[in-house]
């Protein structure tokens, strides 16, 4: 039996690497977009690559510039990382770091490729719970994109489906994380940090969520934890 093709957007982050491997495990051929678009390291690129090898996955590096989007952090080293108490955040204030109509770029990507190979899936492991409040990651974004494929593409016109699934949407971070070790995801390889250093800089909104799920999951962080050496 032929598995069913999936378009998985990886971003080499904890909640991306989840999703894949959950696609995986609900038995889908998984043909990975990895996106670089000028963000201020290279960083996540070179973890997503080594995740799509890890996982035998066919992987494709779509690289293209934002030159307009300079007043993101993500993208202009000018802008500090915004270091930002979590716990206060409201979705209303949407920080620095939002990179303009970003998904909808990447999700424009995924359907065409999905188109061409013919699959009807693409996952993306956008996240509505614990988040920086980015508004295409919300459930109302992508009840609306998936009417914009079902009305733009050709095989929406012929009635064949391509569905921009993101099934980490309405879980928490200890959520995904007990999820990602149910199904072995590599985490040592992930990274979200914002900054590029060798070591997460634990003050983005990324870091800090991540450690927040992990230390509700009650579970350690590879990457930020480190064994004592026996003597």
């Amino acid at each position: 039996m032929r598995k069913k093709k999936a378009v998985v957007l990886l971003s080499g982050g904890l909640d991306s690497t989840t999703t894949l491997y959950l696609a995986q495990h609900k038995g889908y051929r998984c043909y990975c977009l990895i996106f670089d678009y000028g963000q201020r390291h290279k960083r996540e690129i070179q973890s997503a690559v080594k995740i799509a090898k890890l996982s035998n996955c066919e992987y494709k590096i779509i690289k293209f510039s934002l030159p307009w989007a300079m007043k993101s952090s993500l993208i202009s080293k000018k802008i500090p990382i915004p270091d930002r108490d979590i716990t206060e955040k409201s979705n209303a204030t949407i920080p620095s770091t939002y990179v303009p109509a970003r998904n909808t770029i990447f999700l424009s990507f995924a359907a065409s490729y999905a188109e061409s190979i013919n699959a009807g899936t693409i996952f993306i492991g956008a996240n509505a719970v614990d988040f920086s409040g980015y508004p295409d990651c919300r459930p109302t974004y992508f009840s609306a994109f998936n009417r914009l494929i079902k009305v733009g593409t050709k095989r929406g016109a012929e009635g064949k489906r391509i569905k921009a699934v993101a099934p980490l949407l309405n879980k928490s971070k200890a959520e995904i994380v007990a999820l990602a070790y149910k199904l072995g995801v590599p985490l040592e390889l992930t990274w979200s940090c914002y900054e590029g250093g060798k070591k997460p800089c634990r003050r983005c909104d990324s870091c800090k969520l991540r450690e927040k799920g992990f230390k509700e999951a009650k579970m350690r962080d590879p990457l930020v934890y480190t064994p004592k050496l026996k003597k």
